[in-house]
């Protein structure tokens, strides 16, 4: 399975800690060296001397390229290959990818749709095709390494890491989650929404781990997450959240926090774990979820 198949590698339990450590402490100097600055200013400062293009690839690219770094460590220095580190299963699955990939982007579309049709006064159509053109060359470059990355370092790298420390599956699921979603913690949407928006962050965290633990592998949740955000990107920005885009919509009603938050994780997200596994067959929800992890006999 995908924490115990690493018992068949000669790991070092302690190399699993540079990595995590690392960025954790980049994690801290980026919060302590925002605190009390105006994140949507500098935002604004920096659209305007250098574009929504250039601003959009100078704050992707360093998480985008940091993929590279995470594999390189996984097969150089922990001698791991990349399938072992994204799946249990003989080859990565992409049909596995693509399906998440376009149900998300599909769902996406829909409830976008829907609220521009339903409340437009909080909608601008500011589709430029030339604009546009540019920023979907860059989103569809650096979005997808810059999901992968955190996928691969938060439900790849430390899920395994933390599964064969403690010998738990429950102990990586939960930990994994708050840290994914303590690294939003200095994204802009957290000063016009306030903390609260950290339940939706750590609940994706959430979704991702039980999708990952459940299929035995990444590729479900590399494909959510790279739709969620090249998807979203794409259709609409605002001036207060993380990315700003040339998308087609730009959202400008007032931001504000209310039960809204919460529907993807009470409601979304639950539907989406119904439909996995029955498109999967899953079974041993109480074992995979918060089972030990199981010594691989010698013969294997």
């Amino acid at each position: 399975m995908y924490i115990e198949q690493l018992q068949k590698i000669k790991i070092n339990l302690w190399s699993y800690t540079v990595i995590p450590c690392l960025f954790l402490a980049l994690m801290i100097v980026n919060y302590v060296s925002s605190e009390g600055v105006d994140t949507n200013e500098i935002m604004k400062k920096m659209t305007k001397e250098i574009g929504v293009n250039g601003t959009f690839f100078l704050l992707v690219a360093p998480l985008s390229f940091m993929l590279f770094f995470v594999l390189f460590y996984n097969k150089f220095i922990q001698n791991n290959s990349l399938r072992v580190l994204t799946t249990s299963r003989p080859k990565i699955d992409w049909s596995r990818f693509f399906f998440s990939f376009g149900v998300w982007g599909g769902i996406t579309i829909v409830t976008t749709l829907i609220s521009y049709f339903t409340t437009p006064e909080d909608f601008v159509m500011q589709f430029n095709p030339e604009k546009f053109a540019i920023f979907l060359v860059l989103a569809l470059v650096l979005i997808p390494m810059q999901t992968s990355f955190e996928e691969y370092l938060f439900r790849g790298h430390m899920l395994q890491g933390l599964g064969l420390a403690t010998k738990t599956r429950w102990v990586p699921l939960l930990v994994t989650s708050f840290l994914f979603g303590i690294m939003h913690i200095a994204n802009p949407e957290v000063d016009k929404l306030g903390m609260i928006i950290m339940f939706y962050y750590i609940g994706t965290g959430l979704f991702l781990g039980i999708l990952t633990l459940m299929d035995e592998g990444l590729e479900l949740a590399l494909g959510f997450h790279a739709a969620n955000n090249l998807v979203g990107a794409l259709l609409v920005t605002s001036d207060w959240s993380a990315f700003q885009t040339h998308s087609i919509l730009k959202d400008v009603s007032v931001p504000s926090a209310n039960f809204q938050i919460f529907i993807p994780i009470l409601i979304i997200f639950p539907i989406l774990l119904y439909i996995f596994s029955r498109k999967y067959k899953w079974h041993n929800w109480k074992e995979k979820l918060f089972g030990n992890i199981k010594p691989i006999q010698a013969k294997e």
